[in-house]
């Protein structure tokens, strides 16, 4: 089994033919594009396969073959056939679909540069997929899904069932967090997300999708009704560990999560971990209590609430110039104190100006009236701006002025759904109870209080006593010996020079 590494998990280096790639066009609009190369007129364009934007036109020749990230400048494009609109995939306008070629009949033409627009080229990712995929459902964000993989402990070599695929953004997120590898063949178990999808346009759609970005080999979609067969695959169990419920009622598919039927498409040697994903408190309390009748432990519900921070650099202070990120007011005591008195120079230059003005006025009536005092002023903010914003070694770079803010978005993004969590114990058998009782044997304690008389536990604790007392004495022992050896020297020093002295 041979499988084509997926731009989701291994993206490369760089662009290339047949590959998904993510348009950034601004901050919240993304597109996703499949890459082609053409060898030549493709939709009445004489440079191949193009891309429209309100930016401009993109022919995927200047996108093949770049670093992932790189700004990619407008063309001037030749449409050839005028009006002739992009012929799109009767399956959903929204999917990324492929152009039609027109045989090759002349070659395609070099594109040229325009004169502006521009885009960015993104790797694919889960996060940029879910901002930029066909809603075809209720889509599972980003907030929601990363919240969830971690309470379900999803890690590489994870083997999860999903039911209800929909969009398909829980998927890629999911099949990114247990990838570990392509199976080199069907007895080699790796991580895996089997995904089940009762409608059937959405199953279509979905397969699809997981074959263009080639996760064929992590992510196995079945068309199923899941409340009424379950979730056992080609007949056999995926050993699954991690259980994600996006169904109207959930309640009805826990039936088939069990340990207590034959066959179960759970592990039976590992704890399960389990999400459902319900809009409705209703659905919410109907899950509880199935979840609680079939044996789950540890039952919650959690509410996810999103608020975005903005990142941004604030430059204060009274001489910038009226831009966007600057806030013309004093940056501190100094700068205000400086400006009052700038303020006061200006007022008095301004009176000197007025006062010689009316004296040349008088003298000379027809002289022109002329502002000195305001040229001066405008000149002195300039020198002053461009002073505050050059430091030692020139002017500084314009994203490196000022400091550093950040301030969350007004509106709270909150509710998509409930999602409550569960967790399933293996199954404790007779023979896992023996091997418990082996390695921790329970009633033959020695030492337990219960197993010991009063008049035990007396002797035990008097002879604990007895040895205290018998280290603290040899201890003290020693101390004693050096204190009389030391008292005796300087009894037999003190001798001498008692005895009276003779003639």
């Amino acid at each position: 089994m041979t499988f084509t590494p997926s731009p989701f998990l291994e993206p490369g280096d760089r662009t290339k033919a047949g590959s998904l790639a993510i348009v950034s066009l601004a901050r919240e609009d993304f597109g996703a594009l499949l890459l082609e190369e053409s060898s030549g007129a493709v939709d009445g364009y004489a440079e191949g396969a193009t891309l429209n934007t309100r930016f401009g036109s993109f022919p995927h020749s200047t996108l093949l073959d770049i670093p992932w990230g790189s700004q990619v400048r407008a063309s001037a494009v030749d449409t050839g056939s005028r009006g002739r609109k992009r012929r799109l995939e009767t399956t959903d306008e929204d999917t990324p679909a492929a152009s039609q070629d027109e045989n090759g009949k002349t070659p395609a033409k070099k594109a040229t540069v325009a004169s502006s627009g521009f885009i960015y080229i993104l790797r694919p990712s889960p996060e940029l997929w879910t901002s930029s995929l066909p809603h075809r459902t209720q889509v599972v964000y980003t907030p929601d899904y990363s919240y969830i993989l971690q309470r379900i402990r999803a890690r590489p070599g994870t083997r999860i069932i999903e039911a209800g695929a929909g969009s398909g953004s829980f998927s890629h997120a999911s099949a990114r967090a247990v990838y570990n590898g392509y199976p080199k063949d069907e007895t080699d178990t790796k991580g895996k997300v089997f995904s089940f999808e009762f409608n059937e346009d959405r199953f279509h759609k979905m397969t699809e999708e997981i074959k263009s970005h080639f996760l064929t080999g992590i992510v196995q979609i079945q068309h199923r009704d899941v409340y009424r067969d379950g979730f056992m695959v080609d007949g056999k169990s995926p050993n699954a560990t991690a259980v994600f419920l996006d169904l109207p009622a959930p309640w009805k598919a826990l039936q088939h999560l069990s340990r207590r039927s034959g066959t179960s498409p759970l592990d039976p040697t590992q704890s399960v971990h389990i999400c459902t994903f319900s809009p409705c408190i209703e659905q919410v309390s109907k899950t509880v209590n199935e979840l609680r009748t079939l044996g789950w432990t540890d039952v919650d519900m959690v509410e996810i609430s999103h608020r975005r921070l903005n990142v941004t650099r604030e430059r204060v202070g009274v001489n910038l110039p009226n831009e966007r990120g600057n806030s013309q007011t004093p940056a501190d005591v100094l700068e205000a104190v400086t400006k009052l008195r700038k303020v006061n120079q200006q007022n008095k230059q301004f009176q000197k100006a007025q006062t010689a003005q009316h004296n040349r006025n008088v003298a000379e009536p027809t002289a022109m009236d002329v502002d000195s005092s305001a040229a001066a002023s405008e000149a002195t903010l300039a020198s002053d701006s461009k002073d505050k914003l050059a430091g030692d070694d020139g002017p500084e770079k314009p994203w490196m002025q000022g400091r550093l803010t950040h301030r969350s978005e007004s509106d709270l993004k909150t509710h998509t759904s409930y999602l409550v969590f569960a967790v399933l114990p293996p199954e404790w058998s007779e023979e896992d109870e023996e091997k418990a009782l082996a390695k921790w044997p329970c009633g033959q304690e020695s030492k337990v209080i219960g197993n010991v008389d009063k008049q035990s536990r007396k002797q035990e604790k008097r002879e604990l006593l007895a040895s205290r007392t018998k280290k603290r004495k040899a201890k003290s022992e020693p101390l004693d010996a050096q204190g009389k050896k030391c008292k005796t020297e300087n009894d037999t020093q003190a001798e001498p020079e008692s005895m009276p002295a003779t003639n």
